[in-house]
């Protein structure tokens, strides 16, 4: 029981961390209709930005503001001089661009960092454990990480669903065309979104910087697993996004867990320590398979699509 709720909360914790990822990227793709490769880049920079300036400081406060404002200036930039350029393109051009922006920034943080990887330290208030059952202590920064990525989906879902610009977005994601027609300034729109979605990449990156290595190139693999949330809960949508995320994280993280051990009971452990690895490496791409067959356009496709 124990290490079932262990599990289901580190399901979780990764879970809103893929969420903070894939809301960027779903509204990006939604209202733009542009596939961003280098969405991962910006994980990265925060990650990065937040790990030298808490390393600088001392302050994991100051690191988070840090990462943001960066991430936040650097979208608006990239999506001024590279992106405006590729709205009316394909989405092959889309891909071969953000593609040359991966390996670009990849370069640019090696030149800045160096090729070392950097370490980032749990801040002091939030280094010790909590019992949630008897003799059974959890990190209290991971329990920090699920509230804050809770919070930030809750604040986000009142920027969405209650707001006038929340209203835009949503137009834009329907009906860019109509939107543009009633006089609404689309471009400043679509820089707001951008700067918006790079915001909560980078902010996953400074949440995840205590717990993962910090290095060049770690954005990529978040990448893959924030697109297959966004194509399990449904292109556009963010209650799929933040369902499928939290979905795939306890997949992942109970496959990981359980599925060795569980393959053991039935087959020899050498052939269990081979397969279960794999296979639980596989869960959540068998998952989206298998959601996709009985729902082509995800869980929660948004309305229109």
């Amino acid at each position: 029981m124990t290490a079932v709720l262990e599990q289901l909360l580190n399901g979780a914790q990764f879970g809103v961390m893929l969420f903070l990822m894939a809301a960027g990227l779903t509204l990006i793709f939604g209202i733009m209709n542009l596939i961003n490769l280098a969405h991962g880049s910006l994980y990265m920079a925060g990650a990065y930005v937040a790990a030298a300036t808490f390393a600088a400081s001392g302050s994991f406060l100051l690191a988070l503001l840090a990462a943001l404002a960066a991430a936040v200036a650097l979208g608006a930039a990239i999506e001024i001089v590279v992106f405006r350029t590729l709205y009316d393109r394909e989405h092959l051009d889309q891909v071969l661009a953000t593609f040359g922006l991966i390996l670009f920034f990849n370069e640019l943080v090696r030149m800045i960092w160096g090729a070392t990887a950097l370490y980032m330290q749990v801040p002091a208030f939030l280094a010790g454990h909590v019992e949630l059952l008897s003799g059974s202590p959890y990190p209290t920064y991971r329990l920090a990480v699920i509230g804050a990525g809770l919070a930030v989906a809750l604040l986000l879902h009142l920027l969405i669903a209650r707001t006038r610009i929340g209203m835009l977005i949503r137009a834009g994601a329907s009906n860019r065309a109509m939107v543009d027609a009633l006089g609404v300034n689309v471009t400043m729109l679509y820089t707001l979104v951008f700067a918006l979605g790079a915001a909560l990449a980078a902010f996953a990156g400074a949440m995840a910087g205590p717990i993962f290595t910090v290095e060049s190139g770690m954005g990529e693999s978040v990448l893959i697993l924030a697109f297959v949330v966004i194509v399990i809960g449904g292109i556009g949508s963010l209650r799929g996004a933040f369902v499928a995320a939290l979905l795939v994280g306890i997949v992942d993280a109970m496959g990981r867990a359980f599925l060795r051990p569980l393959l053991a009971s039935f087959m020899s452990h050498a052939t269990a320590d081979n397969a279960g690895p794999a296979l639980a490496s596989m869960l959540i791409y068998i998952l989206m398979a298998a959601i996709l067959l009985i729902r082509p356009q995800g869980l929660f496709p948004p309305r229109g699509r």
